[in-house]
């Protein structure tokens, strides 16, 4: 069986981070970051784009989970509406997959720090990730809590978890 690992969370609380750490700890592992297939300049938001970034991430995951390399496939993205999750989900081969979900959070003054720390980052997105967290709570994930974590130790929980 394939694990199929779902990152979640807010702009800035370490979803990318903390995907790098896990794909260097996992066995025969491939990550994939939803804003890879978003990298377009204007960064336009529309019902076509929208369409297209979740044809192509799921064309992707596809991909990685018919691959013999690959035992776990990590895949990260701001997902705070279950829909979204399950607009993805729905269009995946999952039959010989384990799935796993999990949504990195942390308090507002981490959070805070990170952005402002974040050269990519500005105040508009730090008010527009703190808007969104109130979503990711009702969501049927394992909600890590990272404040006092490094994204390697919230890597290192994931897999504990995974293999337990």
């Amino acid at each position: 069986m394939k694990n199929l690992i779902f990152i979640n969370g807010t702009m800035g609380v370490g979803k990318s981070t903390t995907s790098k750490q896990l794909n260097n700890i996992l066995d025969d592992s491939v990550w994939l970051d939803g804003d890879w297939c978003w990298m377009a300049s204007p960064f336009t938001v529309n019902d076509e784009t929208k369409t297209m970034v979740t044809d192509n991430i799921c064309h992707m995951l596809n991909n990685f989970i018919h691959c013999s390399q690959y035992e776990n496939i990590i895949f990260s993205w701001v997902m705070d509406y279950e829909t979204i999750y399950e607009s993805i989900v729905s269009r995946l081969d999952t039959t010989n997959c384990n799935m796993h979900r999990y949504t990195i959070t942390c308090d507002e003054e981490t959070l805070k720090k990170r952005v402002t720390n974040d050269t990519a980052q500005d105040g508009r997105n730090f008010e527009n990730s703190l808007r969104r967290i109130p979503r990711f709570n009702d969501m049927n994930t394992i909600k890590i809590y990272n404040d006092s974590m490094t994204p390697l130790e919230t890597a290192e929980y994931i897999k504990s978890d995974i293999y337990k």
